[in-house]
Protein backbone atom coordinates (compact mmCIF):
# COMPACT_ATOMS: atom_id res chain seq x y z
CA UNK A 1 0.00 0.00 0.00
CA UNK A 2 0.88 3.81 -0.17
CA UNK A 3 0.58 6.73 -2.38
CA UNK A 4 2.67 8.65 -4.81
CA UNK A 5 2.72 11.53 -2.57
CA UNK A 6 3.00 14.54 -4.23
CA UNK A 7 0.34 13.31 -6.99
CA UNK A 8 -2.59 13.77 -4.89
CA UNK A 9 -4.87 16.61 -4.75
CA UNK A 10 -8.07 18.59 -2.70
CA UNK A 11 -8.85 16.80 0.24
CA UNK A 12 -6.65 16.09 2.65
CA UNK A 13 -4.67 19.72 1.99
CA UNK A 14 -8.44 21.30 2.60
CA UNK A 15 -8.41 19.49 5.97
CA UNK A 16 -4.64 20.33 7.11
CA UNK A 17 -5.13 22.33 10.11
CA UNK A 18 -1.35 23.27 10.12
CA UNK A 19 1.40 24.54 7.77
CA UNK A 20 4.02 21.88 7.37
CA UNK A 21 6.49 24.39 9.23
CA UNK A 22 4.16 25.38 12.09
CA UNK A 23 3.54 21.40 13.05
CA UNK A 24 7.53 20.88 13.29
CA UNK A 25 8.37 24.24 15.28
CA UNK A 26 5.31 22.55 17.45
CA UNK A 27 7.87 19.96 17.74
CA UNK A 28 10.85 21.79 18.69
CA UNK A 29 9.24 23.94 21.21
CA UNK A 30 7.81 20.96 23.21
CA UNK A 31 11.55 19.18 22.94
CA UNK A 32 13.14 22.03 24.21
CA UNK A 33 10.56 23.17 26.97
CA UNK A 34 11.00 19.46 28.09
CA UNK A 35 14.56 19.73 28.27
CA UNK A 36 14.75 23.01 30.11
CA UNK A 37 12.26 21.59 32.75
CA UNK A 38 15.00 18.85 33.93
CA UNK A 39 17.85 21.33 33.51
CA UNK A 40 15.56 23.53 35.46
CA UNK A 41 13.60 22.36 37.95
CA UNK A 42 16.01 20.21 40.35
CA UNK A 43 12.95 19.28 42.49
CA UNK A 44 10.99 17.34 39.97
CA UNK A 45 11.03 13.79 40.09
CA UNK A 46 11.78 12.79 35.74
CA UNK A 47 12.99 9.08 36.49
CA UNK A 48 10.91 6.14 37.49
CA UNK A 49 11.56 2.10 37.61
CA UNK A 50 9.06 0.70 35.61
CA UNK A 51 10.06 -2.22 33.66
CA UNK A 52 6.82 -3.81 32.45
CA UNK A 53 5.79 -0.24 30.88
CA UNK A 54 9.54 0.58 29.48
CA UNK A 55 9.04 -2.68 27.89
CA UNK A 56 5.33 -1.68 26.58
CA UNK A 57 6.19 1.59 25.11
CA UNK A 58 9.43 0.41 22.97
CA UNK A 59 6.73 -2.00 21.84
CA UNK A 60 4.46 0.31 20.70
CA UNK A 61 7.30 2.56 18.81
CA UNK A 62 8.91 -0.12 17.30
CA UNK A 63 5.16 -1.40 15.68
CA UNK A 64 4.88 1.83 14.66
CA UNK A 65 8.27 1.92 12.67
CA UNK A 66 7.27 -1.09 11.33
CA UNK A 67 4.21 0.27 9.81
CA UNK A 68 5.46 3.40 8.49
CA UNK A 69 8.59 1.35 6.45
CA UNK A 70 5.63 -0.96 5.21
CA UNK A 71 3.89 2.78 4.16
CA UNK A 72 6.88 3.71 2.75
CA UNK A 73 8.00 0.74 0.82
CA UNK A 74 4.68 0.81 -1.11
CA UNK A 75 5.53 4.59 -1.85
CA UNK A 76 8.72 3.14 -3.14
CA UNK A 77 7.32 0.66 -5.64
CA UNK A 78 4.38 3.68 -7.11
CA UNK A 79 6.88 6.15 -7.45
CA UNK A 80 10.45 4.72 -7.76
CA UNK A 81 12.07 7.79 -5.54
CA UNK A 82 15.72 7.01 -3.30
CA UNK A 83 14.10 9.19 -0.84
CA UNK A 84 11.01 6.44 -0.23
CA UNK A 85 13.43 3.70 -0.06
CA UNK A 86 15.77 4.99 2.17
CA UNK A 87 13.31 6.09 5.13
CA UNK A 88 11.67 2.40 4.46
CA UNK A 89 15.00 1.37 5.69
CA UNK A 90 15.88 3.94 8.33
CA UNK A 91 12.39 2.83 9.79
CA UNK A 92 12.56 -1.11 9.65
CA UNK A 93 15.66 -0.45 11.31
CA UNK A 94 14.72 1.13 14.21
CA UNK A 95 11.93 -1.04 14.54
CA UNK A 96 14.11 -3.66 14.97
CA UNK A 97 15.89 -2.11 17.46
CA UNK A 98 12.69 -1.38 19.65
CA UNK A 99 10.80 -4.78 18.78
CA UNK A 100 12.45 -6.28 22.55
CA UNK A 101 15.72 -6.77 20.67
CA UNK A 102 17.21 -5.73 24.10
CA UNK A 103 14.98 -7.98 25.94
CA UNK A 104 16.22 -10.91 23.93
CA UNK A 105 19.85 -10.39 23.57
CA UNK A 106 19.19 -10.31 27.44
CA UNK A 107 18.38 -14.14 27.07
CA UNK A 108 21.57 -15.39 25.54
CA UNK A 109 23.97 -16.84 27.25
CA UNK A 110 27.70 -16.37 27.31
CA UNK A 111 26.98 -12.73 27.24
CA UNK A 112 27.90 -10.02 29.67
CA UNK A 113 25.13 -7.99 30.76
CA UNK A 114 25.21 -4.71 28.66
CA UNK A 115 27.43 -5.11 25.80
CA UNK A 116 26.00 -7.04 23.01
CA UNK A 117 21.96 -6.00 23.92
CA UNK A 118 23.32 -2.41 23.85
CA UNK A 119 25.98 -2.30 20.98
CA UNK A 120 23.78 -3.93 18.42
CA UNK A 121 20.26 -2.05 19.17
CA UNK A 122 22.89 1.05 19.48
CA UNK A 123 24.48 0.41 16.13
CA UNK A 124 20.70 -0.39 14.23
CA UNK A 125 19.47 2.93 15.67
CA UNK A 126 23.23 5.32 14.40
CA UNK A 127 22.38 3.33 10.66
CA UNK A 128 18.46 4.30 10.60
CA UNK A 129 19.58 7.96 12.16
CA UNK A 130 22.18 8.10 8.88
CA UNK A 131 19.66 6.93 6.44
CA UNK A 132 17.22 9.48 7.25
CA UNK A 133 19.31 12.16 6.85
CA UNK A 134 20.41 10.41 3.80
CA UNK A 135 16.93 10.44 2.43
CA UNK A 136 16.09 14.15 3.61
CA UNK A 137 18.41 15.44 1.09
CA UNK A 138 17.46 12.91 -1.55
CA UNK A 139 14.94 14.81 -2.53
CA UNK A 140 12.72 13.62 -5.82
CA UNK A 141 15.72 11.41 -7.14
CA UNK A 142 14.71 8.45 -8.68
CA UNK A 143 16.37 5.01 -6.99
CA UNK A 144 18.58 3.31 -9.59
CA UNK A 145 17.02 0.10 -11.38
CA UNK A 146 19.43 -1.85 -9.56
CA UNK A 147 18.44 -1.12 -6.49
CA UNK A 148 14.95 -3.14 -6.88
CA UNK A 149 16.08 -6.51 -6.53
CA UNK A 150 18.01 -5.51 -3.16
CA UNK A 151 15.28 -3.23 -2.12
CA UNK A 152 13.41 -5.82 0.63
CA UNK A 153 16.42 -8.04 1.32
CA UNK A 154 19.24 -5.43 2.53
CA UNK A 155 17.75 -3.96 5.92
CA UNK A 156 17.82 -7.67 6.68
CA UNK A 157 21.53 -8.55 5.86
CA UNK A 158 22.48 -5.24 7.45
CA UNK A 159 20.66 -6.52 10.67
CA UNK A 160 22.85 -10.16 10.10
CA UNK A 161 26.06 -8.48 9.53
CA UNK A 162 25.57 -6.09 12.84
CA UNK A 163 24.56 -9.03 14.76
CA UNK A 164 27.36 -10.96 13.37
CA UNK A 165 30.14 -8.71 13.87
CA UNK A 166 29.56 -7.45 17.50
CA UNK A 167 28.91 -11.47 18.18
CA UNK A 168 32.45 -13.02 17.59
CA UNK A 169 33.23 -9.96 19.35
CA UNK A 170 31.33 -10.14 22.31
CA UNK A 171 34.05 -10.99 24.37
CA UNK A 172 35.99 -7.53 23.91
CA UNK A 173 32.61 -5.55 23.67
CA UNK A 174 33.02 -2.78 26.68
CA UNK A 175 30.15 -2.05 29.30
CA UNK A 176 27.94 0.27 27.50
CA UNK A 177 26.15 0.99 30.61
CA UNK A 178 26.94 0.53 34.52
CA UNK A 179 24.34 -1.68 35.61
CA UNK A 180 23.29 0.42 38.70
CA UNK A 181 20.21 2.37 39.59
CA UNK A 182 21.12 5.95 38.67
CA UNK A 183 22.42 8.34 40.87
CA UNK A 184 20.17 10.70 40.51
CA UNK A 185 16.06 10.97 39.58
CA UNK A 186 16.05 14.68 39.96
CA UNK A 187 19.13 15.89 37.92
CA UNK A 188 20.94 14.73 34.89
CA UNK A 189 23.33 11.60 34.80
CA UNK A 190 25.14 12.07 31.86
CA UNK A 191 26.98 8.22 32.54
CA UNK A 192 28.23 5.33 30.07
CA UNK A 193 30.76 4.68 27.54
CA UNK A 194 32.16 7.62 25.84
CA UNK A 195 30.88 5.62 22.24
CA UNK A 196 27.19 5.49 23.51
CA UNK A 197 27.08 9.48 24.33
CA UNK A 198 27.91 9.91 21.06
CA UNK A 199 26.00 7.63 19.35
CA UNK A 200 23.47 9.41 21.48
CA UNK A 201 24.64 13.03 20.19
CA UNK A 202 25.30 12.02 16.84
CA UNK A 203 21.42 10.59 16.61
CA UNK A 204 19.95 13.69 17.88
CA UNK A 205 21.92 16.18 15.52
CA UNK A 206 21.06 13.94 12.83
CA UNK A 207 17.29 13.83 12.91
CA UNK A 208 17.61 17.41 13.76
CA UNK A 209 18.79 18.01 10.42
CA UNK A 210 16.74 15.69 8.94
CA UNK A 211 13.55 17.47 10.76
CA UNK A 212 14.41 20.99 9.23
CA UNK A 213 14.70 19.70 6.20
CA UNK A 214 12.01 17.63 5.29
CA UNK A 215 10.16 20.97 6.70
CA UNK A 216 11.10 22.82 4.01
CA UNK A 217 10.23 19.94 1.67
CA UNK A 218 6.88 19.52 3.48
CA UNK A 219 6.03 23.20 2.55
CA UNK A 220 6.69 22.79 -1.35
CA UNK A 221 4.96 19.64 -1.56
CA UNK A 222 1.38 17.70 -0.88
CA UNK A 223 2.61 14.74 1.14
CA UNK A 224 0.72 14.11 4.09
CA UNK A 225 3.64 11.34 5.81
CA UNK A 226 6.48 13.97 5.04
CA UNK A 227 4.37 16.36 6.22
CA UNK A 228 4.39 14.41 9.74
CA UNK A 229 8.02 13.55 9.41
CA UNK A 230 9.42 16.70 10.44
CA UNK A 231 7.80 17.26 14.45
CA UNK A 232 8.08 13.29 14.87
CA UNK A 233 12.05 14.08 14.04
CA UNK A 234 12.41 16.76 15.93
CA UNK A 235 10.53 15.05 19.14
CA UNK A 236 13.08 11.93 18.61
CA UNK A 237 16.15 14.49 18.29
CA UNK A 238 15.29 15.98 21.70
CA UNK A 239 14.85 12.72 23.03
CA UNK A 240 18.12 11.55 22.23
CA UNK A 241 19.05 14.35 23.92
CA UNK A 242 17.32 13.88 26.90
CA UNK A 243 19.14 10.09 27.31
CA UNK A 244 22.43 11.55 27.30
CA UNK A 245 21.29 13.26 30.66
CA UNK A 246 19.44 10.33 31.53
CA UNK A 247 20.85 7.02 29.97
CA UNK A 248 17.53 4.85 30.09
CA UNK A 249 17.32 3.64 27.04
CA UNK A 250 19.11 0.21 27.68
CA UNK A 251 17.20 0.40 31.56
CA UNK A 252 14.43 -0.13 33.53
CA UNK A 253 14.03 3.17 33.90
CA UNK A 254 11.44 5.22 32.57
CA UNK A 255 12.53 8.83 31.81
CA UNK A 256 11.68 12.21 29.98
CA UNK A 257 13.26 10.59 26.78
CA UNK A 258 10.93 7.50 26.80
CA UNK A 259 7.77 9.57 26.90
CA UNK A 260 9.57 11.97 23.91
CA UNK A 261 10.61 8.82 21.68
CA UNK A 262 7.28 7.54 22.40
CA UNK A 263 5.30 10.92 21.33
CA UNK A 264 7.83 11.35 18.20
CA UNK A 265 6.37 7.81 17.38
CA UNK A 266 2.41 8.59 17.52
CA UNK A 267 3.46 11.73 15.35
CA UNK A 268 4.32 9.46 12.93
CA UNK A 269 1.68 7.27 13.44
CA UNK A 270 -0.83 10.18 13.25
CA UNK A 271 1.20 10.92 9.48
CA UNK A 272 0.17 7.00 8.72
CA UNK A 273 -3.04 7.39 9.58
CA UNK A 274 -3.36 10.12 6.96
CA UNK A 275 -1.33 8.45 4.31
CA UNK A 276 -3.64 5.10 4.33
CA UNK A 277 -6.62 8.02 4.10
CA UNK A 278 -4.76 9.62 0.96
CA UNK A 279 -4.10 6.43 -0.32
CA UNK A 280 -7.95 5.33 -0.31
CA UNK A 281 -8.66 8.42 -1.59
CA UNK A 282 -6.82 8.63 -4.02
CA UNK A 283 -7.94 5.08 -5.45
CA UNK A 284 -11.46 6.30 -4.81
CA UNK A 285 -10.75 9.05 -7.44
CA UNK A 286 -9.06 6.51 -10.10
CA UNK A 287 -12.03 4.67 -9.84
CA UNK A 288 -14.22 7.61 -10.49
CA UNK A 289 -11.87 8.81 -13.09
CA UNK A 290 -12.03 5.29 -15.03
CA UNK A 291 -15.97 5.43 -14.72
CA UNK A 292 -15.93 8.76 -16.28
CA UNK A 293 -13.47 7.60 -19.32
CA UNK A 294 -15.66 4.89 -19.77
CA UNK A 295 -18.81 6.99 -20.35
CA UNK A 296 -16.70 9.14 -22.12
CA UNK A 297 -16.06 6.69 -24.80
CA UNK A 298 -19.30 5.73 -24.75
CA UNK A 299 -20.63 8.67 -25.50
CA UNK A 300 -18.15 9.22 -28.60
CA UNK A 301 -18.48 5.74 -30.27
CA UNK A 302 -22.77 5.68 -29.58
CA UNK A 303 -24.47 9.52 -29.32
CA UNK A 304 -21.80 11.24 -31.32
CA UNK A 305 -21.31 8.97 -34.71
CA UNK A 306 -25.14 8.82 -34.38
CA UNK A 307 -25.95 12.67 -34.23
CA UNK A 308 -23.15 13.06 -36.95
CA UNK A 309 -24.83 10.64 -39.20
CA UNK A 310 -28.09 12.44 -39.07
CA UNK A 311 -26.92 15.45 -39.54
CA UNK A 312 -25.31 14.21 -42.80
CA UNK A 313 -28.58 12.70 -44.05
CA UNK A 314 -30.47 15.94 -43.43
CA UNK A 315 -27.91 18.28 -44.55
CA UNK A 316 -28.72 16.42 -48.01
CA UNK A 317 -32.13 16.90 -47.80
CA UNK A 318 -34.10 18.61 -50.58
CA UNK A 319 -35.73 21.15 -47.75
CA UNK A 320 -38.98 22.40 -48.65
CA UNK A 321 -40.04 23.98 -45.66
CA UNK A 322 -36.53 25.02 -44.31
CA UNK A 323 -36.72 21.88 -41.59
CA UNK A 324 -33.50 20.88 -42.86
CA UNK A 325 -31.89 23.50 -41.47
CA UNK A 326 -33.21 23.33 -38.49
CA UNK A 327 -32.24 19.82 -37.93
CA UNK A 328 -28.80 20.28 -39.33
CA UNK A 329 -28.76 23.30 -36.55
CA UNK A 330 -29.73 21.21 -33.77
CA UNK A 331 -27.11 18.49 -34.55
CA UNK A 332 -24.59 20.95 -34.94
CA UNK A 333 -25.75 21.72 -31.22
CA UNK A 334 -26.28 18.38 -30.09
CA UNK A 335 -22.82 17.72 -30.98
CA UNK A 336 -21.20 20.79 -29.46
CA UNK A 337 -22.92 19.62 -26.43
CA UNK A 338 -21.74 16.19 -26.39
CA UNK A 339 -18.28 17.00 -27.67
CA UNK A 340 -17.84 18.98 -24.70
CA UNK A 341 -18.92 16.57 -22.06
CA UNK A 342 -16.67 14.16 -23.47
CA UNK A 343 -13.79 16.32 -23.32
CA UNK A 344 -14.92 17.06 -18.91
CA UNK A 345 -15.08 13.36 -18.83
CA UNK A 346 -12.09 12.02 -20.34
CA UNK A 347 -9.59 14.31 -19.04
CA UNK A 348 -8.42 14.12 -15.64
CA UNK A 349 -7.52 16.56 -12.73
CA UNK A 350 -3.54 16.32 -13.69
CA UNK A 351 -4.74 16.60 -17.38
CA UNK A 352 -5.75 19.49 -17.64
CA UNK A 353 -4.71 22.35 -19.92
CA UNK A 354 -3.96 25.97 -19.26
CA UNK A 355 -6.92 27.86 -19.46
CA UNK A 356 -6.17 29.89 -22.92
CA UNK A 357 -5.65 26.63 -24.67
CA UNK A 358 -8.70 24.89 -24.36
CA UNK A 359 -10.51 28.25 -24.67
CA UNK A 360 -8.88 29.10 -27.84
CA UNK A 361 -9.55 25.36 -28.81
CA UNK A 362 -12.74 25.14 -27.89
CA UNK A 363 -13.56 28.43 -29.72
CA UNK A 364 -11.70 27.26 -33.15
CA UNK A 365 -13.45 24.06 -33.28
CA UNK A 366 -16.89 26.01 -33.01
CA UNK A 367 -15.35 28.52 -35.24
CA UNK A 368 -14.03 25.54 -38.41
CA UNK A 369 -17.32 24.39 -38.23
CA UNK A 370 -19.35 27.62 -39.21
CA UNK A 371 -16.31 28.58 -41.93
CA UNK A 372 -15.90 31.77 -39.41
CA UNK A 373 -12.85 34.07 -38.85
CA UNK A 374 -11.41 34.32 -35.41
CA UNK A 375 -9.20 36.70 -33.29
CA UNK A 376 -7.64 35.95 -30.33
CA UNK A 377 -6.32 37.89 -27.35
CA UNK A 378 -5.41 35.82 -24.60
CA UNK A 379 -3.17 36.31 -21.64
CA UNK A 380 -1.51 32.88 -20.44
CA UNK A 381 -1.04 34.02 -16.55
CA UNK A 382 -5.00 33.99 -16.47
CA UNK A 383 -6.12 30.43 -14.35
CA UNK A 384 -8.81 28.84 -13.15
CA UNK A 385 -9.70 25.56 -11.52
CA UNK A 386 -11.16 22.93 -13.44
CA UNK A 387 -14.44 23.44 -12.79
CA UNK A 388 -14.31 27.46 -13.75
CA UNK A 389 -12.37 26.00 -17.12
CA UNK A 390 -15.28 23.96 -17.88
CA UNK A 391 -17.61 26.78 -17.31
CA UNK A 392 -16.03 29.33 -19.21
CA UNK A 393 -15.04 26.85 -21.95
CA UNK A 394 -19.21 26.25 -22.34
CA UNK A 395 -19.87 30.16 -22.53
CA UNK A 396 -17.48 30.66 -24.83
CA UNK A 397 -18.61 27.41 -27.26
CA UNK A 398 -22.45 28.81 -26.85
CA UNK A 399 -21.13 32.69 -27.25
CA UNK A 400 -18.91 32.08 -30.68
CA UNK A 401 -21.83 29.37 -31.73
CA UNK A 402 -24.45 32.38 -31.13
CA UNK A 403 -22.39 35.13 -33.15
CA UNK A 404 -21.73 32.84 -36.05
CA UNK A 405 -25.30 31.16 -36.74
CA UNK A 406 -27.10 34.32 -36.23
CA UNK A 407 -25.23 37.96 -36.30
CA UNK A 408 -23.26 36.49 -39.21
CA UNK A 409 -19.91 38.85 -38.37
CA UNK A 410 -17.22 39.19 -40.54
CA UNK A 411 -15.01 38.12 -37.24
CA UNK A 412 -14.98 37.08 -34.06
CA UNK A 413 -12.67 38.44 -31.42
CA UNK A 414 -11.91 36.82 -28.07
CA UNK A 415 -10.10 37.77 -25.21
CA UNK A 416 -8.65 36.78 -21.88
CA UNK A 417 -6.85 38.90 -19.36
CA UNK A 418 -7.41 41.37 -15.95
CA UNK A 419 -8.51 43.97 -14.76
CA UNK A 420 -8.39 45.72 -11.37
CA UNK A 421 -12.25 43.74 -10.57
CA UNK A 422 -10.27 40.42 -11.27
CA UNK A 423 -10.45 38.33 -14.18
CA UNK A 424 -12.28 38.52 -17.55
CA UNK A 425 -13.37 36.76 -20.70
CA UNK A 426 -14.86 38.82 -23.80
CA UNK A 427 -16.22 37.24 -27.09
CA UNK A 428 -17.37 40.37 -29.31
CA UNK A 429 -18.34 40.12 -32.93
CA UNK A 430 -18.76 42.65 -35.67
CA UNK A 431 -22.19 41.03 -36.70
CA UNK A 432 -26.01 42.42 -36.71
CA UNK A 433 -26.61 42.15 -33.50
CA UNK A 434 -30.06 41.94 -31.18
CA UNK A 435 -32.09 43.23 -28.62
CA UNK A 436 -31.12 41.43 -25.72
CA UNK A 437 -34.36 42.66 -23.83
CA UNK A 438 -36.36 41.11 -26.13
CA UNK A 439 -34.65 38.14 -26.29
CA UNK A 440 -34.49 37.59 -22.68
CA UNK A 441 -37.87 38.23 -22.15
CA UNK A 442 -39.01 35.33 -24.13
CA UNK A 443 -36.47 33.22 -22.23
CA UNK A 444 -35.89 31.00 -25.07
CA UNK A 445 -33.10 31.27 -27.77
CA UNK A 446 -29.89 31.67 -27.90
CA UNK A 447 -28.70 29.99 -24.42
CA UNK A 448 -28.11 33.15 -22.48
CA UNK A 449 -29.83 31.62 -19.24
CA UNK A 450 -27.52 28.81 -19.58
CA UNK A 451 -24.58 31.52 -20.09
CA UNK A 452 -25.70 33.50 -16.90
CA UNK A 453 -26.39 30.24 -14.75
CA UNK A 454 -22.58 29.26 -15.82
CA UNK A 455 -21.28 32.92 -15.01
CA UNK A 456 -22.86 32.84 -11.49
CA UNK A 457 -21.83 29.42 -10.43
CA UNK A 458 -17.67 30.45 -11.02
CA UNK A 459 -18.63 33.24 -8.93
CA UNK A 460 -18.72 35.89 -11.47
CA UNK A 461 -21.09 37.86 -13.53
CA UNK A 462 -22.04 37.84 -17.35
CA UNK A 463 -23.22 41.20 -19.08
CA UNK A 464 -23.95 41.11 -22.97
CA UNK A 465 -24.43 44.22 -24.81
CA UNK A 466 -25.58 44.38 -28.54
CA UNK A 467 -27.31 46.76 -30.75
CA UNK A 468 -29.28 45.92 -34.07
CA UNK A 469 -26.10 46.43 -36.69
CA UNK A 470 -23.90 47.12 -34.40
CA UNK A 471 -22.50 43.68 -32.87
CA UNK A 472 -22.56 41.78 -30.01
CA UNK A 473 -20.27 41.92 -26.81
CA UNK A 474 -20.09 39.04 -24.10
CA UNK A 475 -18.34 39.75 -21.16
CA UNK A 476 -17.59 37.02 -18.08
CA UNK A 477 -16.10 38.50 -14.78
CA UNK A 478 -14.99 36.05 -12.27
Amino acid sequence: MGTGGSGTRGGLRATALLPSAALTLAGWVVGIVVTAMILGTPYLVFGYHNASLHLVLESIDGCVALLVAYLLYGRFVRTRRLQDLLLSEAMFLLAVAGLGLTLLLDLLVDVRPATLNVWLPLALRVLGAALIVAAAFAGRRAAHASVDRWARITPWLVVALAFGLLWFQRDQLPVALPDLPPASAQRPVITGHAAVLGAQAVTALSFMAASLAFAVQAARREDELLRWLGPALALGAFARVNYLLFPSLYSDWLYTGDILRTGSYLVLLVGAAREIGQYWSAHARAAVLDDRRRLARELHDGVVQELAYIRSEAHDLSSRDGSSEQIVAACDRALDEARAAIDALGRGEDEDEDLSFVLHQAARQVAERYDGHLEVDLDDSVTADSEQRHALVRITREAVSNALRHGKPDRVHIQVGRDPNGRRLVVQDDGEGFDVDTVEARSSGYGLTSMRDRARALPGSLTIQSKQGRGTEVTVKW
